[in-house]
């Protein structure tokens, strides 16, 4: 028998919700069953297919909602959780306690390791290192933008891994990994460490491409990224690294299943934050959160992209 965990790919909190999520069914629900798991990107169209339910039970974490009949759980703890307002029904209609959302928790994970103690009780303790970095990284939780852009704890190398790698295969490795070593011990595996030096120069080379590219409007320090190859994975403080002035981020990437318009706020901004990013993003197709959101097109609507990404800047600017 199989379980299998669908998670927000290249994201600190959705392999950590995977490996919260498969602590928690190993020890409270079936402790024999084999765990399979599939990353989830956002992209233009239909984000599911019916395919990727292939378990015995099937769970979404992190990620947005689906209103198969074969999802068996579900965690998430974005404002836009929804596709559409069918979605949206469907789950309220869902009396079967085991799809659950929350919106206030600063990340997934920590929703999971609560609601899975309250009402299956799971014992969290184990994994709370995981679980308060996964915090403090969803919700840029940091002293400054020099922190997580300079990548001085472990948890930071851990990151860089996991949301800029694109094998599977490893990052399978390390949710299974999660969810019986500390996150210390995982980010000092050998596996791990050997990606590290190629991906922080790729970093480095963000850091420098970003800076070359961003141009200050008003209060949003704006960049397109779309002509230097696929840069997904770029920190989304490094805008913040390079121009503490701004209040706003707006950048435009390309890769080769998405065009991706990033939208995020300044935690240090020298003034606040007076728009709700993720309903702008969603006005497009988008969505996330109140302080970070992004939408995703087709890889050939690059110029739509741009087309929507000036449109922002000008929202924002008001």
């Amino acid at each position: 028998m199989r379980i299998k965990i669908c998670y927000h790919g290249n994201c600190f909190d959705g392999v950590s919700s995977a490996a919260v999520f498969g602590r928690f069914y190993r020890e409270k629900i079936h402790s024999d069953w084999e765990q399979a798991f599939q990353p989830m990107m956002h992209r233009a169209g239909a984000l599911f297919d019916e395919d990727a339910f292939d378990g015995d039970e099937n769970a979404i974490v992190d990620f947005k909602y689906s209103a198969s009949d074969k999802l068996t759980w579900w965690f998430d703890h974005h404002k836009s959780a929804f596709l559409t307002p069918e979605d949206e029904a469907h789950f309220k209609a869902y009396t079967g306690g085991k799809k659950f959302l929350n919106a206030d928790y600063k990340s997934c994970t920590k929703f999971i390791a609560d609601t899975a103690a309250e009402r299956f009780g799971f014992d969290p303790a184990p994994m709370s290192e995981l679980i308060h970095w996964a915090n403090v990284i969803d919700s840029a939780a940091y002293k400054n933008a020099a922190e997580p852009v300079e990548m001085e704890a472990p948890a930071f190398k851990l990151a860089l891994v996991i949301e800029c790698d694109r094998d599977p295969a490893l990052t399978m490795k390390i949710i299974l990994d999660l969810q019986t070593r500390t996150m210390q011990e995982v980010a000092a595996s050998p596996y791990v460490q050997e990606r590290i030096a190629p991906l922080h120069q790729r970093h480095l080379q963000a850091i420098e491409t970003i800076k070359q590219e961003a141009r200050m409007r008003g209060p949003v320090v704006y960049f397109d990224i779309s002509t230097y190859g696929n840069m997904e994975g770029y920190s989304k403080f490094i805008p913040y690294y390079l121009h503490p002035e701004a209040t706003y981020s707006i950048g435009v990437s390309l890769s080769p299943f998405r065009s991706k318009i990033s939208v995020g706020s300044n935690p240090w901004a020298p003034r606040p934050r007076t728009h709700d990013l993720a309903k702008i993003c969603e006005r497009y197709g988008g969505g996330g959160h109140a302080v970070v959101a992004a939408i995703s097109l087709a890889p050939e609507s690059i110029d739509e992209a741009r087309r929507i990404a000036e449109d922002i800047v000008q929202e924002l600017q008001s």
